[in-house]
């Protein structure tokens, strides 16, 4: 029985990723050029539905290009250690943990600064003040 092929436009809606991604995503090598049809169709089969739902998937958790060409390609040996695979996981929570630190102060900031509203003029707005270059004058 032939496994069934699909269209790039058909691979997009089954994994919710854009058509110009999926082409992009050929271009430096994350998918394998795929087959044509007679009529010089791209055909794609279950293996290009897989490694395009893993890189949507990753891509989707805020993993980086180069990480994910990495995680594909030590996911290809399976009877390897997974131990790589451990160390980019762990150094993309360590990113993840950082961004989540930042974004709390930012939120500290933001939340301060709205309470110093005075809900006066423009000219007194403590909001203002604070996105304004330091040493300029409103």
């Amino acid at each position: 029985m032939r496994s069934a092929v699909l269209t790039i436009g058909n691979l997009s809606k089954a994994t919710g990723t854009k058509v110009e991604t999926i082409r992009y995503y050929e271009r430096i090598g994350l998918l394998a050029a795929p087959a044509r049809t007679a009529g010089n169709y791209r055909a794609y089969g279950k293996t290009e539905l897989g490694r395009l739902s893993f890189i949507r998937r990753a891509r989707e958790l805020g993993f980086g290009i180069d990480q994910i060409r990495a995680l594909l390609s030590l996911s290809e040996k399976k009877r390897r250690s997974c131990k790589a695979i451990d160390e980019i996981a762990r150094e993309h929570l360590e990113h993840v943990d950082r961004k989540i630190s930042d974004l709390v102060m930012l939120r500290e900031v933001l939340h301060t600064t709205i309470q110093e509203c005075s809900r006066g003029t423009v000219a007194t707005c403590r909001i203002i003040e604070a996105l304004s270059p330091v040493g300029q004058n409103r």
